[in-house]
């Protein structure tokens, strides 16, 4: 499982993004209180569909401005499926799958 490492506004995730994952850097966003946030998804190596629908999710109802970087091409087209709104910067991925 990725474990979240925050620093200030930034949250970074390595190995494995699954269910739990996504969960914990939920609960830490929301305990956060940041207006401006950015979550650092390079350094995840597997990614779970349902974990980074679960975290977009929670992101996107978030307040305030939300950057997020290293989704992979078959998570931007998931979430775009989804409606996940245009505010969340998803920014570029890593790959272009």
């Amino acid at each position: 499982m990725g474990k979240p490492e925050q620093e200030e506004g930034v949250f970074r995730v390595e190995g494995v993004l699954d269910l739990q994952a996504a969960r914990e850097l939920v609960a830490r966003v929301a305990a956060s209180g940041e207006s401006e946030l950015h979550v650092d998804l390079t350094r995840v190596r597997e990614f779970h569909d349902f974990g980074v629908t679960v975290l977009a999710q929670a992101l996107q109802r978030r307040p305030g401005k939300v950057s997020v970087r290293g989704l992979r091409q078959h998570h931007l087209r998931l979430l775009r499926y989804l409606g996940i709104d245009p505010r969340v910067d998803l920014g570029p991925g890593d790959d272009a799958a």
